[in-house]
């Protein structure tokens, strides 16, 4: 499996951005302003990540997803710690991210790779998004930030 940035020539991955983030708005709001990486594997395009700048030193993780017939398998955390090394490469001396108060598994992934909790955004996906979501049968509410120093 390779991981590279998404050449400028090739459209997005949609179908994959779409599964960590409903809202085709705000997607296609941080790729205007953000870095898409993709994972291929066989030719095919089976996981993604985007990040975008915020503060000075300071990047965003602001989306992960893996195709649904590739999860369980590793690339979630590959994409998560190839992130992490560009960042780094960059000159970024924080990475962020930001998942549901529902997304156990992202939780759990996020941490494994060195992120820390810092702070709830309360009421985040009522404010965002206009239909109710529900993850591993927890309403999605709350956006649970977090981050790790380089």
């Amino acid at each position: 499996m390779e991981i590279r940035k998404l050449a400028p020539h090739e459209e997005a991955p949609m179908p994959l951005l779409l599964l960590a983030d409903p809202s085709p708005k705000l997607v296609e709001d941080y790729l205007q302003r953000g870095q898409c990486y993709v994972a291929v594997q066989d030719a095919a395009i089976v996981g993604v990540y985007v990040l975008l700048p915020t503060r000075p030193d300071t990047i965003e993780l602001v989306n992960v997803a893996v195709d649904e017939a590739h999860q369980g398998k590793g690339i979630g955390k590959r994409l998560v710690l190839h992130a992490i090394e560009v960042a780094k490469a960059s000159g970024y001396k924080t990475i962020e991210v930001g998942t549901g108060n529902s997304s156990l598994d992202q939780l759990a992934l996020y941490q494994k790779c060195g992120f820390r909790m810092t702070w709830i955004d309360r009421d985040f996906f009522l404010r965002h998004y206009e239909q109710a979501i529900y993850e591993n049968g927890i309403p999605l509410t709350d956006m649970v930030r977090l981050s790790r120093d380089m």
